[in-house]
């Protein structure tokens, strides 16, 4: 498909950029071809669909949203457009369904284009002065990767190993999703190797954001309590949760984003983050005998009843 800026000029000629050139044009590269029935869409056949809306998958949530957010124009266009600040719960609360409408919905191309239209107006300049827009395909494609990622990684440590076939073929299977955005693929890596050089690449221009600092700081200081709660008692009685953070949570994290959140981690942490993870994966077949109401979140789970089949008998072990 060609990318169609939204802009006038002729941006449409421009070939697949390097990163850094890319995101620095900061021009929005929409595609608004017509969508034919029976157009390509994700199923029940997919293992997106099998684990994108599995509730284990929460345990990758800061995961998700943090390394979204090290990258310096997307923390710059939360901090400039969002809530976060004021709302951080409802902010997630707004931006989760839609993408997960996007891979379940009856009409993900719809969702898909709405998902894309609510960041046309979200753009800006940088603290050197350079601009950004959330429609940009190295951004926009950025923001997706922490997706794909997000369903590689939960899947591989908290659900059961996958084979090297099935990370190709959710890689693959990512690439569609990708493309019910309507937005340009010329920043998208084409092999499942490709995009495992393209993250480990990312991972390395990760900075300290103002969106990430903040929106890691319960780790750092202990979450919150409620007002009505003393501050004493409730140290007390957030400490097992805070220990679970700091090892789960923290643990789920790349190297590169502790290291820019200031989050401490050491060899004992890891260990038992490897345990807790593998105890996780020892549970599979338990977890997989859950009624799928508990088993999966509410989208997915609707998308599953509508199509009348029990995901708990679909890819339960390697390929």
């Amino acid at each position: 498909m060609t990318p169609v800026p939204e802009t006038t000029d002729d941006a449409v000629t421009v070939p697949q950029f390097g990163f850094d050139e890319g995101i620095r044009e900061a021009v929005p590269m929409t595609v608004d071809d017509e969508v034919a029935d029976g157009a390509p869409r994700l199923g029940p056949d997919s293992l997106v669909w099998k684990f994108y809306g599995d509730v284990r998958g929460l345990l990758g949530f800061q995961r998700l949203a943090g390394t979204e957010n090290c990258i310096e124009q997307l923390g710059k266009a939360v901090e400039d457009h969002s809530v976060i600040f004021s709302d951080t719960l409802g902010r997630a609360r707004r931006s989760g369904p839609p993408i997960m409408q996007t891979v379940y919905s009856e009409d993900p191309h719809g969702w898909g284009r709405t998902v894309r239209d609510f960041h046309k107006p979200i753009k800006g300049t940088v603290d050197d002065g350079s601009r950004y827009h959330a429609l940009n395909p190295e951004l926009f494609y950025w923001a997706h990767a922490t997706f794909v990622d997000q369903v590689l990684y939960v899947t591989d440590t908290f659900i059961r190993r996958l084979s090297h076939a099935e990370k190709v073929q959710i890689f693959e299977e990512g690439m569609l999703w990708y493309q019910l955005y309507g937005v340009s693929a010329r920043n998208q890596p084409q092999t499942y190797e490709e995009f495992v050089e393209y993250w480990d690449q990312m991972l390395d221009r990760f900075v300290p954001t103002k969106t990430i600092l903040y929106a890691t700081g319960y780790i750092r200081k202990g979450v919150p309590g409620p007002r009505r709660i003393p501050a004493p008692l409730w140290a007390i009685a957030s400490a097992p949760l805070n220990a679970f953070i700091r090892t789960v949570v923290v643990g789920t994290l790349p190297p590169q984003m502790r290291a820019v959140c200031g989050l401490e981690w050491n060899a004992k942490k890891e260990k038992r983050f490897q345990r807790f993870a593998a105890m996780m994966r020892a549970l599979n077949p338990v977890v997989n005998r859950l009624p799928v109401r508990v088993l999966y979140l509410p989208w997915a789970r609707q998308a599953w009843q509508r199509v009348g089949i029990d995901p708990r008998r679909l890819h339960n072990t390697p390929a």
